[in-house]
C-alpha cells in the first residue's frame, strides 16, 4: 500500500512497506532530502519547486526488466556489503496494472536471479504439457512441425509473476512508488542524466489547479548517479533518449518494427480446459501480405489466455486489428473452446519484433535502457520476458560497479554482447524479416533457417519499411467488411474495454498530443480514410461530424490502454505518447 503526503505545495512519494522502508520513509518526511530550485527541475509554476528526492539507482518501470534491475542491485549489497538505495517508479496504479504478456515463460533468467524460485512460490507453477502449430484457412487447420521448444517452460500470468518479483524486491529494500508517471527526464549542465521527475496531479483539462493538485518529485541520483529506463516497449522516455543521443546508429542501426497484441483470458468449461496446452496459428485471418498470428495457453484454475498478434507494417488502411482478432475467435476449431465460457480480462499492447538488426546502444549518460525498452524479444520464440528480466541483471551489476568501483555504464553493453541474449538474438534475426515476403515465402525461409541452417545464415536481412510508412493510402486499399459481434465469443470494444478496468481521470490534460492539428482531417482522413479509428483497440479516436456536418477527429484520451500502437503506426506520425497522470490506464491482475 502507497501513500501520498500532502504538505502545502510540496508533495512527497511514500511508501508504506516494511519497517526499514518505514525507516527510510520517515527520513524523507523529517527533511533528509534535497530541494532543487534550478530551472530544469521547476515546475510548471513559477512559484513552487519540485522536491528532489536522490538515490543511487533510479529505475523507471515496475515491468520484469526494472524489477529484475533492482534486487539485482540489492542481491550485489547483500554480497559485497554495500548500501544503495534503490526506488522504483511505476506508472500503474498498482505494480502489475500495466503488465501484459502471452506468455509461455522460460524461467532463464529467473533460475539466476531466484535459483530456488520453487520454494519461494513465484507464481510459474503450470509446465507446458503439449504444444501445438497449426496454419488457419478460413475453414480447416493444417498442423505444421511446431518451431517452438517449450519444454521446460511454464504457461503463466506475467503480471502476477511481476506482482511476486515487486514482493521479493520490497523484501530486499527496493523502495517501490506505484501510481506516479515518470514524465521528464532531468540532466545537468553536461548533458547528463541526473533522474526524472514525475508529473504533476490534480491538473485539470484547461490546465488550471484542482484542490487535489500535487507538485511532480525529482527522482536524482546522488553524486555517482545511475538512472535505469525499463519502461517496456516504446517507452515514452525512452524514445526521446534513443533520439537525443542517437543510440539507435550507435547500436545496430535498424529501425525497431511492431506489432499489437490483444488479448483476453476465458474462464472455461472443466471438461474443454488442459492445462498446460499450448497452441499457435498463422494464416487466417489476416491476409498472406500481413505477417502476425494466434495463442490458445491453457493456464490453471479452467482460464486460457487468448490472443491474436498483428505485425503493425500492414499495408491496408481498413484493417482492424481489434475485429480481426473477434473474427479469429469465430474460426470452427475455436469457438467450441470458447463458446459457454466467460471472459474475465481484456487488454492489448505492443511489443518490440525488430529483434537483432534493431538493438539500440543502451547506453546514454547517466544511464542506460533496459527491456523492452530496449528490444530483446525472440520473435520466433515469441518470447521476451526472460531476456527483458537478464538485460536488468546485467545493467544492475554494471550500475554496481559504476557506484561502488567507479568503473563506467558500458560494462552493460559489453556483457549484453557477451551472454546468452546476444547469442539467442543473433541466431532467431532472420525470421522477422523472412515475412516481409509474405506468409507462404516467410514460412519456408524461416524453416531453412531453423531445422537446416540453425541460425547461421551468412547473411543478416533487413526490415522492411518502418511500420507507419507501410501503410498504403486507402485508394490502392479494399475495404474489409467485419461481422457484427454475437455477444458470445466476439464482442464489441465499448464491453472489451470495460473487461480491462481501463480508469483515467476525465478532468485532466490528454495526454495523447497531436503535433499539428489539422493533419488528421487534411492527411490521414481524405488520403488513408481515418486508420486512427482502426488501429487504436480501444477507439481512442472517432471521427465524428461537427455542426456542418465535416468529420472531425475526436480523442477519447480516457479510453487508453497505454498498447502504444497510435505513436506507431499512425502514417504521419502526428501522435505523440506521453504518460498521463499516474494511477490512470489498465488495471490488469490476470495478464
Amino acid at each position: 500500500m502507497y501513500k501520498l503526503i500532502n504538505s502545502c505545495s510540496k508533495s512527497r512519494l511514500i511508501p508504506l512497506l516494511s519497517e526499514s522502508t518505514l525507516y527510510k520513509s520517515a527520513n524523507l518526511v523529517l527533511g533528509k532530502y534535497s530541494r532543487s530550485h534550478s530551472s530544469s527541475e521547476s515546475s510548471s509554476s513559477t512559484d513552487t519547486y519540485r522536491e528532489a528526492i536522490n538515490y543511487d539507482v533510479v529505475i523507471v518501470g515496475g515491468g520484469p526488466a526494472g524489477l529484475s534491475a533492482a534486487i539485482r542491485v540489492k542481491q550485489l549489497c547483500q554480497q559485497k556489503d554495500a548500501d544503495l538505495s534503490v526506488c522504483v517508479v511505476e506508472k500503474g496504479a498498482e505494480v502489475g496494472a500495466h503488465i501484459l504478456s502471452g506468455n509461455v515463460f522460460e524461467p532463464r533468467a529467473l533460475d539466476e536471479l531466484f535459483p530456488h524460485w520453487k520454494q519461494e512460490e513465484a507464481p510459474v507453477d503450470v509446465p507446458v504439457t503439449s504444444d501445438n502449430f497449426w496454419l488457419l484457412s478460413k475453414n480447416h487447420t493444417f498442423s505444421l512441425p511446431s518451431p517452438f521448444d517449450n519444454n521446460g517452460n511454464y504457461v503463466i500470468s506475467l503480471s502476477q509473476l511481476v506482482r511476486w518479483l515487486g514482493q521479493k524486491a520490497e523484501e530486499l529494500g527496493v523502495e517501490i512508488y506505484p501510481g506516479f508517471a515518470a514524465s521528464e527526464i532531468l540532466c545537468n549542465e553536461h548533458n547528463e542524466v541526473t533522474g526524472i521527475a514525475t508529473n504533476d496531479m490534480g491538473v485539470a483539462k484547461d490546465g488550471s489547479r484542482k484542490e487535489n493538485y500535487q507538485c511532480g518529485v525529482a527522482l536524482k541520483g546522488k553524486f555517482r548517479r545511475v538512472t535505469l529506463l525499463a519502461e517496456g516497449c516504446r517507452g515514452s522516455l525512452s524514445e526521446k533518449l534513443i533520439k537525443k543521443y542517437n543510440l539507435r546508429e550507435k547500436g545496430q542501426g535498424q529501425h525497431q518494427t511492431y506489432a499489437l497484441g490483444i488479448k483476453e483470458v476465458w474462464e472455461i468449461d472443466a471438461d474443454k480446459h488442459q492445462p498446460g496446452s499450448v497452441l499457435h496459428t498463422v494464416g487466417w485471418p489476416l491476409d498472406q501480405k500481413s505477417y502476425g498470428g494466434s495463442f490458445l495457453y491453457h493456464m490453471k484454475d479452467r482460464q486460457v489466455a487468448v490472443g491474436l498478434v498483428v505485425a503493425l507494417d500492414y499495408q491496408n488502411p481498413f484493417l482492424n486489428p481489434y475485429e480481426e482478432y473477434q473474427r479469429f475467435k469465430r474460426h470452427p476449431a475455436i469457438r467450441p473452446l470458447l463458446e459457454g465460457g466467460t471472459v474475465l480480462q481484456y487488454g492489448a499492447r505492443c511489443l518490440n519484433e525488430g529483434g537483432f538488426q534493431s538493438i539500440p546502444y543502451p547506453v546514454f549518460p547517466g544511464g542506460a535502457i533496459v527491456g523492452c525498452s530496449a528490444g530483446f524479444l525472440n520473435v520466433p520464440k515469441i518470447k521476451g520476458t526472460h531476456t527483458a528480466m537478464k538485460s536488468g541483471m546485467l545493467a544492475a551489476e554494471s550500475a554496481f560497479s559504476v557506484l561502488q568501483e567507479g568503473l563506467k555504464m558500458e560494462t552493460y553493453w559489453d556483457n549484453l554482447r557477451s551472454s546468452w541474449i546476444w547469442e539467442e538474438l543473433y541466431t532467431a534475426r532472420n525470421y522477422r524479416p523472412a515475412f516481409k515476403y509474405g506468409l507462404y515465402p516467410g514460412l519456408a525461409l524461416s524453416a531453412v533457417e531453423h531445422y537446416i541452417l540453425k541460425g547461421k545464415f551468412p547473411v543478416t536481412l533487413n526490415h522492411g519499411k518502418p511500420d507507419h510508412e507501410a501503410t498504403r493510402e486507402a485508394k490502392l486499399s479494399s475495404p474489409i467488411e467485419y461481422p457484427k459481434p454475437d455477444g458470445a465469443v466476439s464482442f464489441d470494444v465499448p464491453t472489451s474495454l470495460y473487461r480491462s478496468n481501463t480508469n483515467h481521470d476525465h478532468d485532466q490534460p490528454s495526454h495523447l498530443h497531436l503535433r499539428d492539428p489539422a493533419v488528421p482531417e487534411k492527411v490521414n482522413l481524405p488520403k488513408y480514410a481515418g486508420p486512427e479509428a482502426r488501429y487504436c483497440p480501444a477507439r481512442v479516436y472517432e471521427y465524428i461530424p461537427d455542426d456542418t456536418g465535416d468529420l472531425k477527429l475526436q480523442i477519447n484520451a480516457q479510453n487508453c490502454v497505454h498498447c502504444k500502437a497510435c505513436s506507431i503506426k499512425d502514417p504521419t506520425q502526428n501522435i505523440e505518447w506521453t504518460v498521463p497522470e499516474g494511477g490512470g490506464g489498465p488495471g490488469y491482475t490476470i495478464m
